[in-house]
């Protein structure tokens, strides 16, 4: 594979992988009165300040992966976003049926997006 062709392809990976960030965290923005009960009800303690983070975290994290800037930093922040909130938010041990199977999808994919991230980690430069 040509030099360049792994550039092109590279950052095509990281603009995927930012920009479901940055699309999340705009989503998150639109939904945070629904997030904010949500992270309540499942004990989060200063609910809508911890969403407010998270939000900024994904936004900045996603752009500064995209634009090819400290990646490393912003692949580790993903991860641990991710850490924190798909236990959050796929708790599939408290649901049935197609709702239980959803949510597993989420962990699931959650782990996959881990694992693109230890990718960027390591091959940052």
């Amino acid at each position: 594979m040509s030099a360049d062709l792994s550039v092109e392809i590279i950052f095509a990976g990281r603009l995927l992988l930012g920009g479901a960030f940055v699309f999340a965290g705009i989503r998150n923005i639109l939904n945070a009165a629904l997030l904010t009960q949500l992270m309540s009800a499942r004990g989060v303690p200063q609910a809508r300040t911890m969403l407010w983070l998270g939000i900024v975290l994904q936004i900045a994290a996603g752009a500064l992966l995209i634009a090819g800037i400290w990646t490393a930093p912003a692949a580790l922040g993903l991860i641990l976003f991710l850490l924190v909130g798909t236990p959050m938010f796929h708790n599939f041990w408290d649901h049935q049926g197609q709702e239980r199977a959803a949510k597993i999808n989420g962990v699931v994919g959650n782990i996959a997006l881990i694992g693109g991230f230890l990718v960027v980690i390591a091959s940052a430069s």
